[in-house]
């Protein structure tokens, strides 16, 4: 089963869920209001990312910018689960591997879910 990882209210969640269900592609979603990643899928999210998986444009980090980019890698993945509104969105997953971050329809169309 898919799982995507994401924030009921963003927009680009809205749109990646619309295209899902359009789909018919079942799905698992995982509100990071209600369930806070674990150091362990930021891990994994960075793998796949090749960098934290942190939304740069968007308004939280541009809010906590300063603060955060004086941290330690590990001082920011706490910092990152404690402000799960700045971890790009939304993150599918697949029996705990990384699909696709972001919300692109070309990429998901390509993954033949």
């Amino acid at each position: 089963m898919i799982v995507m990882y994401a924030i009921a209210n963003c927009d680009t969640v809205k749109k990646a869920r619309a295209f899902l269900e359009k789909n018919k592609i079942d799905y698992l979603f995982s509100d990071f209001k209600k369930i806070t990643p674990t150091v362990e899928q930021i891990e994994r999210w960075t793998s796949f990312f090749q960098e934290l998986p942190v939304n740069k444009k968007g308004l939280t980090y541009k809010k906590v910018k300063d603060q955060y980019e004086e941290l330690t890698l590990l001082e920011k993945k706490t910092f990152i689960i404690e402000n799960t509104s700045m971890i790009k969105r939304p993150i599918l997953e697949k029996n705990n591997k990384t699909l696709a971050i972001g919300f692109d329809e070309e990429v998901y169309l390509r993954l033949k879910l």
